[in-house]
Order: structure tokens, then C-alpha cells, then sequence
């Protein structure tokens, strides 16, 4: 059944008004699969309006990705799929279903649209970057890097003083930056196995106590059902404590500085990953969630790129990094800003440990 319209009125405002102004495209449908609600940007997505949806069959106007529908409770999600909608364009979105909770069978779908500069999953555009970057790294390494250390045992040779000093340092520090552009050019399969992950977020969380975010509390909000991961235990530590240093620099302002670790099982979470393959399944969630401003607009779809930094002092090195050693082990990384009030999160997806 249709919403009842509501009497206009001051104060707070009704579910009907709520519902209506939700940023992202909502269908609610009820134990037998039909439509009873959808709000104004999903009638935008689907051309179609409310009162003509009410009482269709979901299939025929919004027909499910292929997947398997979840029927345990949990629902599921795909992400940047291509739905032929009956009564319009094909949409490419990120289709999320969500069981309602007490009352059985009725499910909320959200259609997020997926444009062509994503975030989450294995873009093309970021693939690109990755390749660009194991290019320039190995280039630069070569090119580079010899020369510096006869650049520095000159110097050594010099007389002592400050100019040697800082010669030597300069050196240093460039050498160390080709050290860390060098691990993009490692392009060898990763070795995956089973792993609990909780011991390696202990070991990043205590590294980064003990060090860069030193006297800054590092919540934990776990899932402790989650099961095995099929990762690498170097990558995963890696990717935790860059994330976390990440976290570190973008609270550096804020007068209540707060980071968050937390895991999450998501039911049904799956990926394309091209080639005519199965989509993937990635239902165990790490998040780094932090109170700082979050990205610059200007750079939000290019952050895992190489070289590209909201920091004056960045070298864009870090999360380009971590987008790579994600994709090694067939995961993904995502950029948002959540919540009331907004705090960044920069969420990992892997896929669990073969049964």
C-alpha cells in the first residue's frame, strides 16, 4: 500500500517526508516480491513513478542482478552491475539488499549509481594507474638509484660539514622514497592462505601505538565470528598500519582526535572481476574510520592513483600501495565519508578462507 499522505506541519518531520528525501534510490518490497514503496530518485533511475510501481512484481521492473538471493536473514550486494530496467536505460549501479528487520520476508534495495570514476573494485582506470606506476618505478629504480650512491660516496669523500651533511641526507632520503616506489614493480603472484586476522590487527594496532600514533586511542569494534581470510599476512599487516598512519596525519588537527578499527562479516558482498568470471565474493570487512576532514573533493576519485595526495607533503605513495597489495590478494578498497557526523572510512573487502 501506498504511503498516507501526511498533514503539513512544523516539528519534526514524518517517515513519508524522510523517505521521500533519502540521497539514494530506495525500493521496498514486501514476503511476496512485490513493490509497495520507492522514492523519488529511484523513480528517477527506473523512469518510472511510484503509483505504476506499487503492486508490480520486483522482476518486472527492477530485475535482480544475477546472484544467488539470500533467504538467511542477511540479504545481499552487488556491486557495479548492469540491470536492464523494462521501462529505460540499462543502469549500472551497486545494488544493496537489506532484510527489514522483525518483520520477515520484506526486504529494503538501494541502487547506488556507478559511474565510470569508482572507487570501489577493479576499475579500469585504476588498473591503468597501477601498471603506469610498476612502469615508472622500475624505470626510476634503474635510472635513479645507482647514480645516488655515487652521488653519496662523493660526498662522503668531501671534508666534513654542513653541506656534506646535507648532501648525504638529500641522498638518503630519495633513496628511501625509490625503495617504496619500488614495491609496486614487484609484480609476482602473491602466496595466499587461511589466516585469523585478528592477531595481525593486534600486531598493526600495537605497532602503531607504540609509535606514530602514540597517545591517541585506536577503538576496536569486532566481529568475533568472523572466519578465516584468504590473504597474505605481510600484505594485510602492510595495508592496516599504512591505513592507520593515514588516519594518524588526518587527525593531526583535531582537538578530540579519534580513529576506529572494526571487522564485519557482509552476507552476499560480491565484486566483477571481469573476463567472463564469476563475480567474487568478498564478505570479510576491515574499516580504518577516522574524525579527520576526510579527501579534498578535487582528488576523491583519483586517491589510490600514484602520486596523488591531499598532503603538501605526500608523496601519494601510500594508498596507491594499498590499493595494489589489496588487488593482490583479490580484495578492494573504498573510499567514504559516513555517519552523523561524517568521518572518513577507508574500508577493505577480502574474500574468506576456502572451505
Amino acid at each position: 500500500m501506498p504511503l498516507p499522505p501526511e498533514p503539513a506541519r512544523h516539528g519534526r518531520p514524518g517517515f513519508a517526508a524522510l523517505f521521500a528525501a533519502l540521497p539514494v534510490a530506495v525500493v521496498v518490497v514486501d514476503p511476496d516480491d512485490r513493490i509497495v514503496h520507492a522514492n523519488g530518485l529511484a523513480e528517477q533511475l527506473l523512469n518510472l513513478s511510484e503509483r505504476l510501481m506499487i503492486g508490480q512484481p520486483l522482476d518486472a521492473i527492477l530485475p535482480p542482478p544475477e546472484a544467488p538471493r539470500s533467504r538467511d536473514g542477511h540479504g545481499f550486494a552487488i556491486y557495479d552491475t548492469v540491470i536492464a530496467t523494462p521501462h529505460g536505460p540499462k543502469i549500472r549501479v551497486d545494488f544493496v539488499e537489506a532484510q527489514i528487520p522483525d518483520h520477515p520476508g520484506w526486504r529494503a534495495i538501494t541502487l547506488h549509481s556507478a559511474g565510470p570514476s569508482r572507487r570501489l573494485g577493479h576499475a579500469s582506470d585504476r588498473g591503468a594507474g597501477a601498471r603506469a606506476a610498476v612502469g615508472a618505478a622500475a624505470m626510476l629504480a634503474h635510472e635513479i638509484k645507482n647514480p645516488l650512491s655515487g652521488i653519496r660516496g662523493a660526498a662522503q669523500l668531501l671534508n666534513g660539514g654542513e653541506l656534506t651533511t646535507l648532501i648525504t641526507t638529500e641522498v638518503d632520503r630519495i633513496a628511501a622514497l625509490i625503495d617504496r616506489m619500488q614495491d609496486f614493480s614487484d609484480t609476482r603472484p602473491l602466496p595466499l592462505a587461511a589466516e585469523n586476522i585478528y592477531p595481525l590487527l593486534a600486531h598493526a594496532r600495537g605497532v602503531a601505538l607504540a609509535g606514530f600514533a602514540r597517545g591517541i586511542e585506536i577503538e576496536e569494534r569486532f566481529d568475533p565470528s568472523l572466519p578465516p581470510a584468504w590473504i597474505n599476512r605481510d600484505a594485510l599487516l602492510q595495508i592496516v598500519i599504512n591505513l592507520l598512519k593515514n588516519a594518524r596525519e588526518a587527525v593531526r588537527q583535531e582537538r578530540t582526535p579519534r580513529i576506529v578499527l572494526t571487522t564485519a562479516y557482509r552476507h552476499g558482498m560480491s565484486v566483477s572481476i571481469g573476463g567472463g568470471q564469476e563475480r567474487l565474493p568478498l564478505p570479510i570487512e576491515i574499516c580504518i574510520i577516522d574524525n579527520g576532514p576526510g579527501a579534498p573533493p578535487d582528488i576523491v576519485d583519483h586517491l589510490f592513483d600514484p602520486f596523488v595526495s591531499g598532503r603538501r607533503e605526500g608523496q601519494g605513495l601510500g594508498l596507491a600501495l594499498v590499493d595494489k597489495l589489496a588487488r593482490d590478494m583479490n580484495g578492494i578498497i573504498q573510499y567514504a565519508r559516513e555517519g552523523s557526523p561524517e568521518m572518513t572510512v577507508l574500508r577493505l573487502l577480502l574474500p574468506r578462507a576456502r572451505a
